[in-house]
């Protein structure tokens, strides 16, 4: 789901990014008044939970893969408004250190996968959890968060080709209509990825109702080991996410777009916005380290984006603070 480097239009990730700045307004001065300022840095481990969750690619028939988000996990821990700020801060460090996701498309990303994505789950969660068992609640909730993700990334994908084009009516950026993004990006995720999003929702969910019930308390923390558990265990089975052979639908590159087959065809070109567009190189491409082995590398990658997201939030707790007076 993560919209690489120029498959939109430098138009339509100003209007997305911009769209996002009062979302992360709103987002620091919610979690600023409504979060104790003793969770402020376990919303990093939550940050974290996203980032590793991503790094497990799982496959598709046809040669594709996909991931969890954990957004809607989030947003029921902490609320829909840390959950913005920690996958907005996860895709950031993604997409800066590890080349997954564009820089340009940052905003798009942060729309669909912190903004729609634990939103509209949260609010499912909430309003089925009375009527549910919360699990049930967390799980439909997770399963609705992801494909609405899913489909308006679809849409982002989709009008590329109705608004950008060349002289030669051939596409600047993404190439394919809404007639194909729609069902190649919903097929994954009403099925496998939907799935996978609910089992890593209600899963961790139930772990740490189980293990560190003050989470879901409005009062100090003081039970945090069994979260930095959780996180280490995931780190130490990230290279499983190796095992996944392919590429996520929408995530080719400019090298080799050509040639990917859609309905029984090649494309047949690259688009020119893609060929000469926006390039920027990462530090860990593809969660590799240069010189060490892919598992070694993809473990490695790991540690240092979670340390990362920890440290940040660490920070910005220290910087924005958060309310003091519990039950209030």
């Amino acid at each position: 789901m993560h919209i690489p480097e120029n498959y939109l239009s430098p138009s339509t990730c100003a209007v997305l990014g911009a769209a996002m700045v009062p979302i992360w307004i709103m987002a620091v001065r919610k979690v600023k008044s409504e979060v104790p300022k003793d969770k402020l840095p376990l919303i990093g481990v939550g940050a974290a939970f996203s980032f590793l969750s991503m790094m497990f690619n799982i496959p598709l028939p046809g040669g594709t893969t996909g991931h969890a988000v954990g957004g809607t996990l989030i947003a029921i821990l902490f609320g829909p408004y840390s959950a913005c700020l920690a996958v907005s801060v996860a895709l950031f460090i993604q997409a800066l250190f590890f080349g997954d996701g564009g820089i340009l498309a940052f905003g798009a990303n942060c729309f669909n996968m912190a903004f729609v994505l634990p939103f509209s789950g949260y609010f499912v969660y909430k309003a089925l959890k009375e009527k549910v068992s919360e699990t049930a609640a967390a799980g439909i909730g997770s399963f609705i968060g992801i494909n609405l993700a899913a489909f308006f990334a679809a849409i982002e994908f989709g009008i590329q080709p109705l608004l950008f084009v060349d002289s030669a009516g051939q596409a600047l950026y993404c190439p394919y209509p809404l007639s194909i993004s729609i069902p190649a990006m919903m097929i994954g995720h009403l099925t496998i990825f939907g799935l996978a999003e609910v089992i890593f929702t209600t899963a961790v969910l139930k772990y740490l109702q189980k293990t560190s019930p003050n989470l879901f308390q409005d009062t100090q923390t003081s039970t945090s080991k069994p979260a930095y558990l959780l996180t280490l265990a995931m780190i130490v089975l990230t290279p499983l996410g190796l095992l996944a052979e392919g590429t996520a639908w929408g995530e080719w590159g400019a090298d080799e777009i050509a040639e990917v087959e859609s309905n029984g065809q090649a494309l047949g070109y690259t688009p020119l916005g893609m060929e000469t567009g926006f390039e920027f190189e990462s530090m860990f491409p593809d969660y590799s380290v240069s010189g060490m082995p892919e598992v070694f590398g993809y473990i490695l990658s790991a540690i240092i984006g979670t340390a990362l997201l920890i440290v940040i939030f660490k920070v910005l707790a220290s910087m924005i603070g958060g309310k003091t007076n519990y039950g209030t």
